[in-house]
Order: C-alpha cells, then sequence, then structure tokens
C-alpha cells in the first residue's frame, strides 16, 4: 500500500528537475569550444553550393582605422581586405616605427571583399597559393594586427561559408570558415584589426585574405582562393613570393613574429575626411 504524499513535495521535485535540465546546458552566448575532431576531416573542400552556411555582415559607413596587409611581390603590391581601405582619403603603411609609407593607389573589387594597395617597394613578398585543394581540418595560421597590435590566432578549416553584405554594400561571396584553436597570449575579445591579413597553412604558404569574423562561434572567415586568384587576376598583379617557412601550433607565433618583421605582413592605416 502507498503512503501520502504531500503535494508540494512533488511540486518541489518537478521544479528541481526542470532546473537542473536548464542549468546543465550551460550559457548561449558562450562561444562553442574548438572542435576535437572535425567532421569529414581529410576530405576535399567542395565547391560553393546553395546550401553552405550564410553568414551576414552589416557594413557601415567608412571611418578612420587599422587592419592588415601582405606583399604579394616585390614590386610594391600588398592584398588586404575591402573593407580596411574602403572609402579612405588617405591609406599608408607602417614599415618602423612612427614611419607610415602612403600608398600610390588603391584598386578595390566591387564583387568581392579584396583589395590591392600599391607602394613604392615590398622587399618580403608572401608565398601565396591559390590553388582550391584544401581539406577540411587543414590547419590555418591568421597573422596581422588585431586590436592595432601585432598578434595571431590558429585554426583548422571547417568549411565554405556564404558572406553576405549589407548596408553600403550589397553582394555575397563564397568565403572559406575557419574554426579558431589558439590565439597570442593575453588577447581577449575581438580580433578587429586582423583583417585584410594572410592565412598561412603548415607549410608556410598564403592560402587566402581574413575578411571577417565571428566572436562568438570561435569563427574566423578567409576570401576564398579562387576568389583570390579572380582579383589578383583582374588587377594584372604577379605573385612572386619568398621561399615558405613552415608553421606549427608550436612555432606560429614565432613565425608571425618573423612575417612582420620582416615587412612582409603589415599595418594599414585609414584616414576617412570628417
Amino acid at each position: 500500500m502507498l503512503r501520502w504524499i504531500p503535494d508540494w513535495i512533488l511540486y518541489a521535485l518537478a521544479l528541481g528537475v526542470v532546473l537542473w535540465a536548464v542549468f546543465s546546458e550551460g550559457s548561449d552566448d558562450a562561444p562553442p569550444p574548438p572542435p576535437e575532431a572535425i567532421q569529414q576531416e581529410g576530405a576535399m573542400l567542395p565547391p560553393p553550393s546553395a546550401f553552405d552556411e550564410r553568414v551576414l555582415v552589416q557594413v557601415t559607413a567608412p571611418k578612420s582605422g587599422i587592419g592588415t596587409a601582405f606583399a604579394i611581390n616585390d614590386g610594391g603590391q600588398w592584398l588586404t581586405a575591402r573593407h580596411v581601405v574602403d572609402g579612405c582619403a588617405d591609406v599608408s603603411l607602417l614599415v618602423a616605427p612612427g614611419q607610415y609609407a602612403p600608398a600610390r593607389s588603391v584598386t578595390i573589387s566591387e564583387k568581392y571583399d579584396l583589395a590591392l594597395i600599391e607602394t613604392e617597394s615590398s622587399p618580403n613578398p608572401a608565398p601565396l597559393n591559390t590553388e582550391s585543394d584544401l581539406r577540411i581540418g587543414t590547419y590555418g595560421f591568421h597573422v596581422g594586427y588585431p586590436q592595432g597590435r601585432p598578434g595571431e590566432a590558429a585554426s583548422r578549416l571547417m568549411a565554405r561559408s556564404n558572406l553576405i553584405s549589407r548596408g553600403q554594400r550589397s553582394n555575397s561571396e563564397s568565403v572559406l570558415a575557419w574554426a579558431e584553436t589558439g590565439r597570442t597570449r593575453g588577447l581577449l575579445g575581438s580580433l578587429g584589426g586582423l583583417s585584410g591579413g594572410p592565412v598561412y597553412d603548415q607549410e608556410g604558404n598564403v592560402r587566402g585574405v581574413i575578411v571577417a569574423e565571428s566572436a562568438r562561434r570561435g569563427r574566423i572567415y578567409t576570401a576564398a582562393p579562387e576568389t583570390v586568384a579572380k582579383f589578383i587576376k583582374a588587377t594584372g598583379a604577379e605573385t612572386i613570393g619568398e621561399t615558405p617557412r613552415n608553421f606549427s601550433k608550436e612555432t606560429y607565433g614565432h613565425e608571425a613574429d618573423h612575417a612582420r618583421r620582416n615587412l612582409q605582413v603589415v599595418k594599414v592605416a585609414c584616414s576617412v575626411e570628417e
């Protein structure tokens, strides 16, 4: 024979179960941890698809700021992201402490978040590889000036995404999505300022240009290799890089310092007329 149990005890037990279920799931505001195992790791990166994840970016009015660029040859030509230099009255590159070299010209893509900066010289160009032979799970190393200071991040290639721009510009383009796995010690928050910088693979070849981030999700987005190839061909620029230097999870900080110290990767300053 069952003993009688007061209703308030049953209600309390039910409420406890609900609260446990809610709080055991964690906070939705926290970014997910980097994946230990990536789905389809080792598979070739597929071509763009209508089913690719959509990433919305709001393009605001131009304003003064900083970004990153990298040399693609020894003739004074540098790649960066369009939004780093779009609408700037003056663009310059930091080539020594307190010393900026003014841009002679800036060519902006209307279709892609890419731009070409021309200066007097670019002595140590990066080895650029625009072949579409990347594999899911490939390690990437993003180098530049996040928050205006030297810094870098490590990642693994996840998939393609479709970057949708709205606001001052309206277009879409296929980009690569990388899951962040590490970054410069002490670098917290946004990676703003890293835009326009290169993503190196483990062999030391540049495989794309950094165009966006999703801090909440721990994602970094780069222009796809075929996009970079089309833009470079349209500008008529040549790509002549130095011998690649290997990157790894243990050495990418040292290699990033080397790239900045030798002016392969530089800070970009944009000044907008008020």
